[in-house]
């Protein structure tokens, strides 16, 4: 029997759209605090949908775990210059993505049937 107020694993990973085992993983890596046990089942807090809720944005935005894993440590007190960094990287992957876009633009834009014998490729 579930305690009051408290949600099975099955629940909280229903709920929050993620797997069971991803719950666990979380757990183990100390993204999530440890679930209180009943007969050796996870029993967890209300409030762990909205740590999820954290963890599934920061994954979203680029995060790695271990980045979120240190956003939750310090209590968010490092969260502005962490989000600075990130949205430097994405702003690298923008301007490589673009890059490679034109590229890609170029050699199509001269007509070449092999790669080997493109211009853009040679500079010729």
């Amino acid at each position: 029997m579930i305690p009051t107020g408290k949600l099975s694993i099955g629940e909280v990973a229903e709920r929050a759209g993620v797997r069971p085992s991803a719950l666990r993983y979380y757990e183990q890596v100390g993204l999530l605090p440890p679930a209180a046990r009943v007969s050796g089942h996870r029993h967890y807090d209300e409030s762990v949908l909205r740590r999820l809720a954290v963890i599934s944005f920061a994954k979203a935005a680029g995060f790695t775990l271990a980045q979120i894993a240190e956003l939750l440590a310090d209590g968010g007190s490092g969260r502005r210059a962490f989000t600075e960094r990130k949205l430097a990287e994405v702003d690298e992957a923008i301007r490589l993505a673009q890059q490679r876009r034109a590229l890609l633009e170029e050699s199509l834009a001269c007509g070449c049937t092999a790669l080997d014998q493109c211009p853009a490729l040679t500079g010729c």
